[in-house]
C-alpha cells in the first residue's frame, strides 16, 4: 500500500488560498476517482474539490474553517493495488487551470513523513492563528496583545482573514489623535452610536455578503464613479424575440432571454471603443484583447455573483445564448468553478428583472465600467418618418453605465454607451439565429 498526498489544485491566477468549508468524506471512507472530497471557499466562489486518486482517506490535514494555500497537501489517501489517477488533460472552462504533476507513490509517502507541520499558535498565546493571519499581523505590526483582542468570527472564535482586515480598517480610521476641541470620550470615537426603536434583530452577514461588501467599498474608494444614462427604443428587438422564443425553447430546451443580446451588443461596442476594455495598474493602463463579459446573477440567498462569458467578441448569438444559459444554471445550483468567475473585463447587470428603470451600479474592480439595463416598458414616443413625425407606442428601455473617471472620461463613456444603444435599437427584425 502507498500513501499519497492530495494537493489543493490551482484555481486561477489570482487565487492563492482557500478556506475549508466542509469535508464531504471522513477518515476511513473510500474515495472514488474524481469524487468530491471537500468543499472550499475562495474570495471568488465556493466549489467542490474532486480527488485525483482512488483510495481510502486516512488523514485530514486541515479542519473546517482553516485556510489552505494552493499546492499545499490537504489530505492523505491510501492506495491499494493498481494506481488510479485522473488523466492530466487540459480542459476548457475547467475548475482548475493546470493539472497536478504526479509523483510516485513512494516519493509521495516520503514527502509526507518528512514534512514539518506549521506551528498553529503564536508564542505566548493560546489562541490559534492561521499562517495568513500571522503574516498580515506581522506586516501591519500588530502586537500579540493587540491580536488577542480581535474578535474572531471563525469556528471556535478563530480570527479569519476578514476579521483582521476589518480590524485594520477600524484601526486606521481611529488612529488620528483627537482634536483638543473634541470633548467626546475615546470610547465614543471608536464605537459608533446605535439608535433604534421597537424590537430588532442583529444577524451576522454570511461569507459571500461580507466579500461583496468589502469588494464594493474598495471599488468606491479606488475609482471615482461617473454614471451616464441613455433611453433607447428596443421595439424591433422585443418583436424579434417574441417571434422566435417559442421555437427556440422547443429546439434548444431553454428560454432565450435578452441577456445574450445585451452581451453581444456590448462586445461589438468594445471593438469600436477598446479603451473601455481596460484595467488600471498604478499609472499604467492594461488594454485587454478579449471581451470577457460578466453578468450579475441573483442567487436564491439574495446575494449576487458574476459569472463571465469568456471571449464574447468571438461568439455568435447562438454561442452567446448557450454560454449565458450554462453559466446562469451553474450559478443558481452553486456549481460555478473558480474559472467561471475570473478574468472579467466588463460587467452587465440587469436591474430590469426587478422592475427598476435606472440604476447607478458600482464598478466590478479591476474593470473600469459596468452597464445596467432597466425594465423594458411600453411608452408613447415620437416616431420620425419621411412623411412626417407621429406619436406611437414603443418598447423603451433606459441603460445606465458607471465608469472609472481616472481613465474613462465623459466623451468615451458617453460614446460607448450610445454605441451599445445603437446596436440594440437597430436590431434586425429578420435575423436568423440558427
Amino acid at each position: 500500500m502507498a500513501q499519497i498526498e492530495l494537493l489543493l489544485p490551482k484555481m486561477g491566477e489570482s487565487v492563492a488560498e482557500a478556506t475549508v468549508t466542509s469535508w464531504l468524506k471522513n477518515e476511513g471512507d473510500f474515495v472514488e476517482l474524481e469524487e468530491g472530497i471537500l468543499e472550499i471557499a475562495t474570495d471568488k466562489v465556493d466549489s467542490e474539490v474532486p480527488s485525483d486518486y482512488e483510495g481510502t482517506l486516512i488523514k485530514k490535514l486541515f479542519k473546517e474553517g482553516e485556510i489552505v494555500k494552493i499546492g499545499t497537501p490537504y489530505a492523505i489517501i491510501e492506495i491499494e493495488g493498481e494506481l488510479k489517477k485522473v488523466e492530466e488533460e487540459p480542459a476548457i472552462n475547467s475548475a482548475y487551470d493546470e493539472p497536478l504533476s504526479a509523483k510516485s507513490p513512494e516519493k509521495e509517502a516520503d514527502s509526507f513523513l518528512t514534512s514539518v507541520p506549521i506551528e498553529p499558535t503564536i508564542k505566548g498565546s493560546s489562541k490559534f492563528y492561521s499562517p495568513l493571519v500571522k503574516s498580515i499581523a506581522k506586516k501591519e505590526n500588530i502586537k500579540l496583545v493587540e491580536l488577542d483582542k480581535i474578535k474572531g468570527t471563525g469556528r471556535e472564535g478563530r480570527v479569519t482573514k476578514n476579521d483582521i482586515l476589518n480590524y485594520l480598517e477600524t484601526r486606521s480610521e481611529n488612529s488620528p489623535t483627537p482634536s483638543p476641541l473634541e470633548h467626546y470620550s475615546s470610547d465614543n470615537q471608536t464605537k459608533p452610536a446605535t439608535s433604534f426603536s421597537g424590537t430588532s434583530e442583529l444577524i451576522e452577514m454570511d461569507r459571500m455578503r461580507k466579500l461583496i461588501a468589502e469588494h464594493m467599498v474598495t471599488s468606491k474608494k479606488n475609482a471615482p464613479h461617473v454614471t451616464s444614462v441613455v433611453e433607447i427604443d428596443v421595439t424591433n428587438l422585443v418583436n424579434w424575440r417574441n417571434k422566435v422564443k417559442n421555437e427556440f425553447l422547443q429546439k434548444e430546451g431553454y428560454k432565450l432571454t435578452f441577456t445574450p443580446i445585451f452581451v453581444e451588443a456590448v462586445a461589438k461596442a468594445i471593438k469600436d471603443f477598446p479603451m473601455i476594455n481596460v484595467s488600471v495598474e498604478g499609472n499604467q493602463i492594461r488594454i485587454k484583447k478579449d471581451a470577457n463579459i460578466g453578468m450579475a446573477v441573483a442567487l436564491p440567498s439574495g446575494n449576487l455573483i458574476v459569472p463571465v462569458v469568456k471571449g464574447a467578441n468571438h461568439l455568435n448569438l447562438m454561442g452567446m445564448a448557450q454560454s449565458v444559459n450554462n453559466l446562469t444554471q451553474k450559478a443558481r445550483k452553486n456549481k460555478l468553478s473558480p474559472d467561471d468567475v475570473q478574468d472579467g473585463t466588463f460587467t452587465i447587470t440587469n436591474i430590469g428583472t426587478f422592475g427598476n428603470i435606472i440604476g447607478t451600479p458600482i464598478i466590478n474592480q479591476p474593470e473600469v465600467a459596468i452597464l445596467a439595463t432597466g425594465v423594458i416598458q411600453k411608452k408613447p414616443a415620437v416616431i420620425e418618418t419621411l412623411e412626417g413625425d407621429f406619436i406611437g407606442i414603443r418598447q423603451m428601455m433606459f441603460m445606465s453605465m458607471s465608469y472609472d473617471h481616472r481613465v474613462v472620461d465623459g466623451m468615451l463613456g458617453g460614446s460607448f454607451l450610445r454605441k451599445v444603444g445603437d446596436y440594440l435599437e437597430n436590431f434586425d427584425i429578420n435575423r436568423q439565429i440558427w
